[in-house]
């Protein structure tokens, strides 16, 4: 999934890869030890792994309760060259009978991020 975002790639990269940016917009909490993050939603936590990373570019996480080892989701930050404009490409995985949700959930969170970066 790819959404246009009115912001520099520093300014998204910051809210992608950090504790306190995921926590603007992703989660209502986030908490960070080594290379774990801990996502908080109400009562419920998640931890995911920070797998790879490259600034200003993108940001990418394994969930630790899933057990394929070749899923991950990703963020990934894009500018066009001629016009600039810079867009957020999202990579996740999700059962057949999920994705809908799935991107219904990205795009509320993306809603979320736009409204907190202004966008």
């Amino acid at each position: 999934m790819e959404y246009v975002i009115n912001a520099s790639p520093k300014v998204i990269y910051a809210r992608i890869s950090t504790p306190g940016g995921l926590s603007e917009w992703f989660a209502d909490d986030v908490n960070l030890e080594g290379s774990i993050f801990t996502f908080m939603w109400e009562k419920t936590a998640q931890k995911a792994e920070l797998i790879s990373t490259k600034e200003n570019r993108s940001a990418r996480f394994h969930w630790l309760d899933e057990t394929d080892h070749k899923t991950y989701f990703e963020f990934k930050i894009n500018q066009d060259d001629l016009t600039s404009d810079v867009s957020l490409t999202i990579t996740d995985f999700a059962d057949d009978d999920e994705i809908e949700d799935v991107k219904g959930l990205w795009d509320k969170q993306i809603n979320n991020l736009k409204a907190q970066l202004g966008s």
